[in-house]
């Protein structure tokens, strides 16, 4: 299975989080409309992420609700069926939170700089640094760690979970 280590933080200057990634990067950033269908799981996360009506991934992946840089084991299945495949996941498993997101991919090496606005969220940075086979955690934590350094993410706004569970949060 693919591993990441990952962290996601609260950003109050998405605009000047980019120029710093930019910067840091070299190249050019993606900008990616998502919605992503959050489905109940007892052992991990599923979610379907919509591109399009035509387009999407289904996502199941497994991590610890951790603020510091974390390990995540996922597995992508691409899919150009999203509404069929939505309307057999939400009817086995329920649906748990819906998460529409613009967010501008930078790539920097191996890792994945993601700068989300979340729709009634707000502004996040996520790192995901994208393991070798049986490369050790360790290695991805601290590139992780120098990175954070790097763009300037406070410890004190590292969050733990995923945007579905910030959104249950915020629901009364």
């Amino acid at each position: 299975m693919p591993r990441n280590v990952e962290i996601k933080a609260k950003v109050n200057d998405l605009e000047a989080m980019l120029k710093k990634a930019l910067l840091l990067s070299g190249s050019q950033s993606e900008i990616i409309k998502q919605k992503d269908v959050f489905f109940n799981c007892q052992n991990g996360r599923l979610k379907l992420r919509f591109f399009s009506s035509s387009s999407g991934e289904l996502i199941f992946y497994t991590r610890d609700n951790s603020v510091e840089p974390k390990s995540s084991n996922y597995q992508i299945s691409k899919t150009r069926r999203p509404k069929e495949l939505r309307k057999i996941l939400a009817r086995a498993y329920g649906e748990k939170a819906i998460v529409k997101k613009k967010r501008t991919l930078i790539l920097i090496g191996r890792t994945r700089i993601h700068l989300d606005d979340v729709k009634d969220l707000g502004t996040f940075v996520e790192l995901e640094v994208v393991l070798k086979k049986n490369e050790p955690s360790s290695s991805g934590k601290k590139e992780a760690l120098d990175l954070m350094n790097k763009l300037g993410i406070l410890e004190n706004n590292l969050i733990s979970g995923a945007y579905a569970d910030l959104l249950e949060q915020a629901v009364p």
